[in-house]
């Protein structure tokens, strides 16, 4: 049984993996999934939900094997996320740009068996290496929800037209032509698994099935960057299959009717012009010319700024004392000099950290970084610069932070 038919049955209780990549659920004496639900309902009644059916609810439950007070924390983090970078409205108020359209695999082919969106990624021709320098981090951090939320609406468009309850969607990751310096831009890898973390953490259990195919000697090496953060629950959903083309057009025959598969995977699906790779419906990747590298220019500072000089191999952090729940606290800052590591985190009564923005790089030398978190609950709040990594460079940080009221404004 899919979880589209968990409301059909009653009561319920989690049991196993179906072999369609959903999940199954067996009738019992006692309603273990309901129940959790129910639990989960009343722990985030405080919380303004983009979708509040009992199968959204379900997947954080499942993802965190019922555990109710995991779920929640989960979900409301994501909630958080969600609002900080604006992804209710994503797709209205963003437009990838020419870069991104061009160089970045991703397309819908068709539907599978199930009536799952089928998507096609040719990880082997993305030149991440590429990508990583003509584009700054805060594009990437528009793009990748606009990207999930894409999966979304297509996924509810396809229910739509089939007039079946559809949650789930099915993709086909290609590494033919994979190039191993692609995957040794430390940068670059850092911007793949955080896509696939973003994409298992926010959108948990909307697959049914992962074919990764052409997969090199080394994928086993790549796996193992990212098998940590994906869920038992989704581990049985993938299928990996090597160079051998008879093998995975036979699996993915098995689950996707050929008219709905490009015809340069087995399938029968071409272009208008009878091309068959479907470029209409999906780029493949390619080099990204040196042209649209980004320049060295500096953003330029704006007058209220502040500047602190963070010498090589080390930090500064910059602690706020916020007193008044639901404060917003919000920074801007530039570097010069190359990029920094940056954090936010709060601490509590017993000195437990809580991390806001986990410590990454980010690109500040190439542009303005910005963002704001909401300080639902009084306390230690600290903003931390990294540049432990750089032996040989001092990095000067221009920058401006301020804590908002919920009713007024305070700048520090």
């Amino acid at each position: 049984m899919s979880l589209t038919q968990v409301r059909q049955v009653q009561p319920i209780v989690f049991d196993q993996f179906a072999d369609d990549g959903g999940t199954k659920f067996k009738t019992g004496c006692v309603t273990k999934a309901n129940t959790a639900v129910l639990q989960l309902k009343i722990a985030i009644k405080d919380c303004t939900l983009h979708d509040s059916s009992d199968e959204y609810l379900l997947n954080w439950l499942i993802v965190q094997d019922f555990n109710v007070t995991r779920a929640e924390k989960m979900l409301r983090q994501s909630l958080e996320w969600r609002r900080v970078n604006g992804v209710d409205g994503i797709l209205q108020s963003y437009t990838p740009n020419e870069i991104i359209k061009k160089y970045f695999s991703m397309g819908q082919a068709g539907l599978d068996k199930f009536g799952s969106p089928v998507f096609v990624c040719c990880m082997g021709r993305i030149d991440f290496r590429g990508l990583h320098l003509s584009l700054v981090k805060k594009e990437y951090f528009q793009f990748i929800p606009w990207q999930f939320e894409n999966f979304c609406l297509s996924i509810k468009e396809a229910g739509e037209r089939t007039g079946e309850n559809i949650e789930k969607m099915t993709i086909i990751m290609d590494y033919e032509g994979l190039a191993l310096r692609q995957y040794t831009c430390k940068p670059a890898m850092e911007i793949v698994v955080e896509m696939i973390k973003g994409f298992l953490f926010h959108y948990p259990n909307h697959l049914r099935r992962v074919f990764i195919i052409n997969a090199p000697k080394i994928f086993p090496y790549l796996f193992a960057m990212v098998k940590p953060f994906i869920p038992q629950t989704d581990i049985p959903k993938i299928k990996i299959f090597g160079c051998d083309t008879k093998q995975w057009t036979s699996a993915l025959l098995e689950e996707i009717d050929a008219h709905q598969l490009p015809a340069f995977y087995g399938g029968t699906l071409t272009d208008p012009n009878g091309d068959p790779k479907c470029p209409s419906k999906f780029n493949m990747g390619g080099e990204v010319p040196s042209s649209y590298y980004l320049s060295n220019n500096q953003p330029v500072a704006k007058d209220y700024m502040e500047t602190m000089n963070i010498g090589a191999g080390g930090r500064k952090k910059l602690k706020f004392k916020v007193d008044v729940p639901n404060s917003v606290l919000r920074w801007e800052f530039i570097t010069e000099g190359g990029d920094i590591k940056f954090r936010v985190y709060s601490k509590d009564s017993k000195g437990n950290a809580f991390d806001f923005v986990p410590l990454s790089r980010v690109d500040s030398h190439l542009d303005m970084e910005e963002g704001e978190i909401t300080c639902e609950e009084p306390g230690k709040y600290v903003l931390e610069f990294d540049n432990s990594f750089s032996y040989l460079r001092t990095k000067k940080l221009r920058y401006f932070i301020a804590v908002d009221l919920p009713s007024a404004s305070v700048e520090i």
